[in-house]
Parts: C-alpha cells; structure tokens; sequence
C-alpha cells in the first residue's frame, strides 16, 4: 500500500468515496423532484448525465415548477454552474492532467470533488480523490436521478417530503465549513437575505440572480472601509534610512 506524506491510498479512497456515496443519493430526490414538477423522464436524465451539477439542477428545476420563466430558470442555473469554472482554474494546477483527459475530467469539476482533491497532501493523493470522487458521484446520482424520476409515483405528493430542499442542503453543508474569513462569511449572509427579501416580489429564478450582487456589494464597503481607516505612521526615515540625505548623513559615511 503507497502512502501519501503519511497518509495511506486507502485513506484517501475511503473518504473519496464517502463523499461521492453520501451525496450522490441526493439524486433520487433530484429525479423525483423534477419529474414532479413536470420535466419528462428524458429530460431529468439528461440533466443529470450532460449537467451534473447539483445546484444548478435544483435551481432550474425549482425554478420551472414555481412557474417561472425559461429563460430566467436557465440563467439562475448557468449562472450558478459558473463557480465550477473557477473551481477549473485551480484543480488544473493542482492535478496537471494530461491533456487529452481534461475534457472528461471537466465534467467532473463540482463542489463535492473540489472539496475532496483541495484537502489532500500531495498531487497523487488529489488525483486519487478527484478521481474517486467524480467516478463514484457521477454514476450514483444518474442512477439514483433515473431511480428516483422513475419511482416519483410511489412517492405520491413530492412537496409533502421536502425533497426539493435535499439538493440546496447538500449545497450549503459543503459549502459553511469554507467560509472562514469575515468578508465570506458576510457575503454569504447578504447573499441569503437577498433571496430571502427577493422571493415573494420577483419571478421565480430572478432573486438567485440577485443573490451574486452580494459579492461586489461587499467588496465595495470593504474597500471604503479600508479607504477611510487611518494610516499608520511607517517607521522613522531616521532608523529606516540612517544614511538618506534628509537625516544629514551621506551614504558613503558620517555627519557633513
């Protein structure tokens, strides 16, 4: 068994696949969610095996059963997705693929996997955690999404179980243990009051929209906030620069 600066393969394999276990179930409640709100059995497969990203899915879906716009719900879910973008930048440093694998293993750029391969010690180990993560996520929450829309019968009233919140809980307990500085912490504070304050005035779709105005309304105070604040005197220019001109002293010795 190869170890990773102390830490067994095994090690990383096990946590891999508990995170890809633990929230690829969610995908039954993501099939039986859509295909309750109308969205064929087509579709909600579709969505999970082109898509897979399960934020963005929740959004559209919940979106389109709230009577909201196409077009709106589409751009809530894109505009959601474009965080795994960002998530791209850094894992293509960290795990240096090949590249005749990047394009596959872009599909598997989510939350659960960034989560996993950023906690790792060395390049090995994140490879075998991205790898674990995406392998063992992706083929459980496509057959989870094709069990749960196949059996939404079963289910009989689908908002009686709250399913639709399964998918954004998964989302926010991923997501609370990485907001560790205050202007994380605050921004996601606002970003949550926005939707909140939004919901029962605007279409369905449009207060996740609004929500990504948190993040430069924060930054905005911040950089105020940090304008306004007084200035610290910087060090003596006598004991900093003992031999600038200004003190009396020349560079090449004593007093004039």
């Amino acid at each position: 068994m190869t170890e990773t600066a102390g830490r067994p393969d095994a090690a990383v394999v096990r946590d891999a696949l508990g995170v890809g276990v633990a929230v690829g179930l969610s995908g039954l409640a993501f099939g039986v969610t859509s295909a309750g709100s109308g969205i064929s059995l087509l579709q909600t497969c579709a969505l999970s095996l082109l898509v897979f990203t399960g934020a963005s899915q929740f959004a559209l879906v919940g979106a389109l059963a709230a009577g909201g716009n196409p077009y709106t719900a589409a751009a809530g879910a894109f505009f959601l997705g474009v965080r795994n973008a960002f998530y791209g930048l850094r894992l293509s440093h960290l795990l240096a693929l090949p590249k005749p694998v990047r394009p596959f293993a872009a599909q598997w750029v989510i939350d659960e996997t960034t989560a996993v391969t950023l906690a790792q010690p060395t390049r090995r180990a994140a490879r075998i955690g991205f790898t674990v993560t995406g392998l063992s996520l992706y083929a459980l929450w496509n057959l989870t999404t094709f069990a749960g829309a196949l059996g939404t019968r079963a289910f009989g009233d689908t908002d009686a179980w709250g399913l639709d919140a399964a998918g954004p809980a998964v989302f926010l307990a991923l997501l609370a243990p990485m907001l560790k500085t205050t202007t994380e912490r605050v921004t996601a504070a606002l970003a949550v009051a926005l939707v909140l304050g939004l919901l029962p005035v605007l279409p369905a779709g449009v207060p996740v929209l609004a929500a990504a105005l948190a993040a430069p309304v924060v930054l905005l105070l911040q950089g105020r906030a940090g304008a306004r604040a007084p200035r610290t005197a910087g060090p003596d220019t006598a004991d900093e620069y003992p031999h600038h001109p200004a003190n009396g002293n020349s560079a090449k010795g004593g007093p004039r």
